[in-house]
């Protein structure tokens, strides 16, 4: 049976670790490495998995995730010093590529992995990239893993995990920035802020939640727009006034500032 270690037990590793368990991971087979000792007792008593700060101990495991921030990998690398052939490395760690995480560990399986914030919730958009040193069993193995938080989409190129940013990684920010804006526009119209926010809210849930039933976003729209209506006139607004343009200049934005960083 596979046993994975996470380094780093923060918020993205424990949801992690708690999905897996969900979908039939067996606490016996995680580890987690994290020198804080408050953070260790609070994973290993919440999960009943076992926890040290011993990073060189990761390299007995045969799947290995860099939960951490990019600056530590490399001090990682040097503390595990061990051969991790056939072993599997998924990294969430942003901006930080193939090319250095070879540098780092070697000509070993690498999954790299752009997540977002929906999957603590289990409701995670990841983009994946797999680099030609895995197997095919170590793809699904990845794929797997990321499944106990959300969904995947494997991209064929390393550099459209930068798209993958713009669109999933730093989407719910735009989400919550359209969230906000209709509350205030809301209460600006005379509803409470309490009002506005639970209408917003629902109706968010209830759009999105339609979306993903099947049906193309054009078509739930015009649905819901008649000629001349009250919808259509605030749709007519929105597009008169380059809300189409807004959102691709703000992720074309996104995808620049991406590949800035891990040039960095």
């Amino acid at each position: 049976m596979d046993k994975i270690t996470f380094i780093g037990g923060g918020n993205m590793a424990s949801a992690i670790i708690g999905g897996l368990i969900s979908c039939g991971w067996t606490p016996s087979r995680i580890t987690v490495v994290d020198p804080n000792a408050d953070q260790r007792d609070r994973l290993a008593s919440e999960h009943g998995i076992h926890a040290t700060d011993d990073v060189a101990s990761a390299a007995a495991a045969d799947i290995i995730v860099l939960a951490v921030k990019p600056q530590v990998i490399a001090a990682v690398a040097k503390q595990m010093d061990a051969d991790l052939s056939g072993k599997l490395i998924l990294s969430i760690a942003a901006g930080v590529t193939i090319a250095s995480l070879e540098s780092f560990f070697g000509p070993v399986a690498i999954a790299r992995t752009m997540p977002n914030t929906p999957a603590l919730l289990g409701l995670g958009a990841t983009g994946l990239y797999v680099n030609e040193h895995a197997s095919e069993a170590q793809r699904v193995v990845a794929k797997g893993i990321i499944a106990a938080f959300g969904i995947s989409v494997a991209v064929e190129r390393e550099d459209l995990l930068d798209a993958v940013t713009a669109v999933s990684g730093s989407g719910p920010a735009y989400y919550f920035l359209m969230i906000e804006e209709m509350i205030r526009a809301g209460t600006t119209l005379g509803l409470s802020p309490e009002d506005a926010s639970a209408l917003t809210l629902q109706t968010a849930l209830g759009a999105s939640t339609m979306a993903s039933k099947g049906d193309a976003p054009e078509v739930l729209r015009a649905r819901v727009t008649s000629p001349n209506g009250t919808t259509h006139a605030a749709v007519i607004s929105m597009q008169e006034n380059g809300f189409g343009e807004v959102i691709a200049k703000a992720m074309t934005a996104c995808r620049e500032r991406a590949v800035e960083l891990g040039k960095a």
